[in-house]
């Protein structure tokens, strides 16, 4: 049988799936998506560079870490 990933946005969305699939007796696992902490801190700096305004183009992103030496 195949499965399906559902992705709900909001709380709301994840109560009325799960209401949905008990009343139609379909069989699901929640499951806790955590990203490691080490992730977490990246995505953290990286949006505190944002805000401060430490960005730089795709192309300059591009040149600097694909560049041939």
């Amino acid at each position: 049988m195949e499965a399906i990933a559902i992705h709900p946005e909001n709380p709301e969305q994840l109560k009325t799936i799960k209401a949905v699939l008990k009343a139609l007796k379909v069989p699901f696992e929640s499951q806790n998506l955590t990203l490691p902490p080490h992730v977490l801190k990246g995505i953290e700096k990286g949006i505190e560079q944002y805000e401060k305004g430490e960005t730089i183009t795709l192309n300059k992103f591009k040149e600097k870490h694909f560049s041939k030496k």
